[in-house]
C-alpha cells in the first residue's frame, strides 16, 4: 500500500488538474461580458444625430477628420431570450430569399444583438455627431465608434444572389 500511495497521489493530482483545466474552459466557453452603451441614436427635426454621454466627448477628438463613421449599436427592441436563440431567417424578411443562418446576415435577431452600419458624417461638435441616416430607431443605444477608413472596402467581396438584390420585398 505504501508504494501504491504516491501513485495514487499523482493519479488524483492529474485528475484534479484535468477537472481544472476543464472547468476553466467551460467557465471560458461561458464568460459574460459586460458592455455599456456610449451614447444614443436622436432623430428630430429631420436630423438624425449621435449624442455620446458627455464622458465620452473627448474621444470624439479627430473623427471630423473623417467622411464616414462605423456605428456599432444595439437591437434593444429585440432583446428577448424567444429573439436571441433564432438562429436561421429568410434574409431581409423576404419568404423568397433562402433560409439562412444569421451569422450570413444583418438579421436584427441573434444571440448577441451587436448592429453595425456606416454613416456619413454631417458634422462632429462636443458629444454630438450628426450623421446623414442611420437604420436604427430613435434612442437605441451605441456600443461604439471607429472611423471608416479606405481598408475597410473589400473591392473583391462576393455575396450571394439575395445579397445583390434590391431592398426587402415581403
Amino acid at each position: 500500500m505504501k508504494r501504491l500511495l504516491p501513485v495514487l497521489l499523482a493519479l488524483a493530482l492529474v485528475y484534479c488538474a484535468a477537472l481544472s483545466t476543464s472547468s476553466a474552459q467551460e467557465a471560458k466557453e461561458e464568460a459574460v461580458f459586460s458592455v455599456h452603451p456610449i451614447g444614443t441614436v436622436k432623430k428630430m427635426d429631420g436630423k438624425t444625430t449621435l449624442v455620446l454621454k458627455e464622458k465620452y466627448a473627448p474621444g470624439l477628438l479627430g473623427l471630423d477628420g473623417f467622411s464616414h463613421v462605423i456605428v456599432f449599436y444595439w437591437f434593444d427592441k429585440n432583446d428577448t431570450p424567444m429573439k436571441r436563440s433564432i438562429l436561421q431567417v429568410h434574409p431581409r424578411g423576404n419568404r423568397a430569399n433562402p433560409l439562412t443562418g444569421v451569422f450570413a446576415t444583418r438579421a436584427p435577431v441573434r444571440p448577441n444583438l451587436i448592429a453595425m452600419t456606416v454613416c456619413k458624417i454631417v458634422s462632429v461638435k462636443d458629444n454630438v455627431v450628426e450623421i446623414d441616416n442611420i437604420d436604427a430607431f430613435p434612442d437605441t443605444p451605441i456600443l461604439d465608434l471607429k472611423p471608416y477608413t479606405p481598408k475597410d472596402s473589400v473591392p473583391s467581396a462576393t455575396v450571394p444572389a439575395w445579397a445583390r438584390r434590391g431592398p426587402k420585398a415581403k
